[in-house]
């Protein structure tokens, strides 16, 4: 039970209390938690003596709380529930408190390498039959790694940011032609924040997936597939991707998401040593997709192929360092119905499949949509866990 006013029961409550960095009145970022419908300042909190974070939660950003490690994280978790829950400390707390309604939220980290796996077999299937259709859906190497490949942080905005649509090359009967892209698509995602950086030459075991990654953020990874079909062959997504990168404003934490875990998907063939984790754990997110505010999916992140302990493992396995503020996606999370996808390509099969959007007819978006992808988590005692929702809105090429 917690003090704070319309908190209890909320999917905001004090099991979940996602980190995130905000500002009023166009005043400086600070750090803030979310309980219910208000954030609590942090900086100001530590600045009263209330939390002791070594002075990094009165920063701009979250890296350097993040850089701390997992037992600081955990103290101060237990910290500010103690402080939200125990009525002794309302007095003391409650000026602190901003409603979340007055606050601009901005980018809770600053990014510093990003990378995209391709995790789901579903989605990494139904994508090898529409662009490969009568050859085997998955590649040899699908099911013996993680896919990944390397995108564009300096790119990855917050959650509410205008997305701008492309201009590239994509392909015409003629020969490639260059404009705005018309196949303009989502990618609802699960994205992983590392806290705890790892030395070059150093390789992280799936068991160290908690010590490293603080926590998690919905994605919509935003792809051109014109753009993309055109270019990535041989050496992958390079402007289809790069453009934008949506994530949540809210960080949830791994301790917020204990009861979440559940098996993953058995692995036929065997992994290789590195990749095998044991437990085989995903999490229980149960993702929605809107699409002008009509639901259009719901993804389970349950039937991810790869872990993100796996995905982690993989990602460092030949020696490349981690960086405090890396991010790094699950790629599409989509299921094995078609009520259950992760991207529009899907959703409409290339194209060729139209869906009613409201009044109107779509394949891929239109300028002027806006998408909004949320999710939540089994809690403790029964209790349901909302992750901060990512949403964007198309406008015109430039």
């Amino acid at each position: 039970m917690t003090w704070v006013t319309g908190a209890d029961g909320s999917p905001y409550g004090v099991t979940n209390l996602p980190y995130g960095v905000f500002r009023t009145d166009g005043g400086q970022p600070r750090i803030g938690v979310r309980i219910g419908s208000w954030v609590l300042d942090l900086a100001a909190a530590e600045a009263a003596d209330l939390v002791l974070a070594a002075g990094t939660l009165c920063r701009p950003t979250l890296n350097d709380f993040m850089a701390l490690g997992r037992p600081q994280w955990t103290a101060v978790r237990q910290r500010i529930t103690e402080l939200l829950t125990d009525p002794a400390h309302r007095a003391a707390v409650e000026p602190l408190l901003v409603p979340l309604e007055g606050v601009e939220l901005l980018l809770p980290i600053e990014v510093a390498d990003y990378v995209d796996f391709y995790s789901s077999e579903h989605h990494a299937s139904n994508v090898g039959q529409i662009f490969r259709p009568g050859q085997p859906p998955l590649l040899p190497n699908w099911k013996h790694l993680p896919i990944g490949y390397h995108g564009r942080a300096g790119t990855v905005v917050v959650s509410g940011t205008p997305v701008v649509r492309p201009t590239g090359q994509r392909p015409s009967a003629d020969g490639p032609v260059t404009g705005p892209s018309v196949r303009l698509d989502i990618e609802a995602e699960v994205g992983f924040v590392v806290g705890v950086p790892s030395p070059m030459g150093q390789r992280v075991a799936v068991d160290d997936f908690a010590d490293h990654v603080f926590g998690v953020v919905l994605v919509n990874d935003w792809s051109a597939r014109d753009i993309q079909a055109w270019e990535y062959q041989p050496l992958g997504p390079f402007l289809g991707k790069s453009f934008a990168t949506s994530v949540s404003a809210w960080v949830t934490p791994l301790d917020a998401l204990g009861d979440a875990f559940v098996p993953a998907p058995d692995q036929d063939p065997p992994v290789v040593d590195y990749l095998r984790d044991v437990p085989h754990l995903g999490l229980d997110l149960r993702l929605v997709v809107e699409w002008n505010g009509e639901q259009v999916s719901e993804p389970p992140f349950a039937t991810m192929y790869w872990t993100p302990a796996q995905q982690l493992a993989h990602l460092t396995v030949n020696g490349a360092s981690l960086r405090t503020g890396d991010l790094y996606a699950s790629g599409t999370v989509s299921g094995p119905d078609r009520s259950q996808v992760g991207s529009f390509l899907e959703l409409t099969w290339g194209g060729a499949e139209p869906v009613k959007v409201g009044d109107e007819t779509r394949t891929f978006l239109a300028d002027g949509d806006t998408v909004t992808i949320t999710a939540t988590a089994p809690g403790p005692d029964g209790t349901t866990i909302a992750l901060g929702e990512v949403t964007g809105t198309v406008r015109p090429a430039v």
